[in-house]
């Protein structure tokens, strides 16, 4: 080595760094990851920990808030697949409620002009 050169240290403990589990930064000595004994047992039940179940919200029914449009006569009514007047099926619009103004059964899909996806 060369006197004009500073030695590389073959470890930096004298560097701190975070510990994983709380955050808190610490000088590690050797193999050390931890700041204490209690967040390296705490990491280690989180990793040896089972998985939660995963729970689904219930669905609820789309019907209800569906717009349908006949096809013969142009009608269209929210939550209802069969026409009161032809006695016919009626095709799904989408999603959608009645209008503020005019009361009249629209579809999100009219307002903004996209396709909506659930």
């Amino acid at each position: 080595m060369n006197a004009d050169q500073p030695e590389i240290p073959l470890r930096h403990d004298a560097v701190t760094i975070p510990c994983p589990r709380c955050g808190q930064p610490f000088v590690p000595t050797g193999k050390r990851r931890y700041c204490s004994g209690a967040c390296k047992a705490a990491a280690y039940r989180r990793r040896h920990a089972a998985p939660a179940p995963i729970t689904l919200p219930p669905d609820r029914p789309r019907k209800p808030v569906t717009v349908y449009e006949c096809d013969t006569c142009a009608t269209r009514i929210i939550g209802e697949q069969r026409c009161d007047q032809c006695q016919t099926f009626m095709r799904r619009v989408g999603p959608g409620g009645n209008c503020p103004h005019c009361d009249e059964p629209v579809a999100i899909t009219d307002l903004l002009g996209e396709e909506v996806t659930r």
